[in-house]
């Protein structure tokens, strides 16, 4: 794959600078946007790989960019990176399709770890396709070649975390898989607080894509005290 280029969502100048000097030292292509109108517009243009996404905006919130770019259809990881740090912003990022959340202050070693891991499952785990496979359960067929998910036909757009969470439980079927084990497959780094919540996120957002009574999955099952499992038969 080409450099990566990853767009930072920051109003405060000196914070944009620092990340951008971290981040052009990985060897990564930076863009910068100040405001969140400047974001949808650069994001469009730009197609960035993956985007850095401050909350506090001096035009509209990090939850209304967020929102935005997935109803555009854009489907690169978010990683919300602020300094709100109460459980419910959180939740509402991630319900809004948010990757993942980091707060402020971070460690910038473990923010790079967070960036790589989302960049290597969005392009590189998940773009190795498993020839020929493909899983099919109730009106929903999973291509595994063609990395597509339909329902009665007609294309369900996943982002690369749910298509990851998805793929890893179906082919695993009928076996309970703690919520540590999928952010460890998933994410690609061990849980830490908050880490149960995200995952409970994502399946809530699976279930209402693919479930016909979301609030009561026939296929996307809770395992009570361990986690979650995909119902094969």
């Amino acid at each position: 794959m080409a450099i990566e280029q990853i767009l930072i969502v920051e109003d405060e100048k000196a914070v944009a600078r620092g990340l951008e000097y971290a981040l052009q030292a990985e060897g990564f292509k930076v863009l910068w946007a100040e405001n969140g109108n400047k974001a949808l517009e650069i994001a469009r243009m730009q197609q960035p790989h993956l985007i850095l996404l401050d909350l506090r905006l001096p035009d509209i919130s990090g939850f209304d960019v967020c929102r935005q770019m997935r109803q555009d259809g854009m489907r690169q990881p978010i990683l919300i990176l602020t300094a709100l740090d109460d459980p419910i912003d959180k939740v509402l990022g991630l319900e809004l399709g948010a990757d993942d959340y980091v707060v402020k202050p971070y460690n910038m070693r473990e923010l790079i770890a967070r960036i790589r891991s989302l960049l290597r499952r969005a392009y590189g785990e998940l773009s190795e396709s498993s020839q020929g496979q493909v899983i099919e359960f109730g009106d929903i067929r999973l291509d595994l070649e063609q990395l597509q998910v339909t329902r009665s036909g007609q294309i369900v757009f996943l982002t690369p975390t749910e298509f990851r969470i998805l793929r890893y439980l179906t082919t695993h079927p009928d076996k309970p898989v703690s919520r540590d084990a999928l952010i460890e497959a998933v994410w690609g780094y061990e849980g830490d607080y908050g880490s149960d919540r995200t995952v409970d996120v994502h399946i809530r957002h699976l279930r209402q894509k693919l479930e016909p009574e979301p609030a009561e999955p026939r296929w996307l099952l809770t395992v009570r005290g361990v986690g979650y499992k995909f119902q094969s038969a």
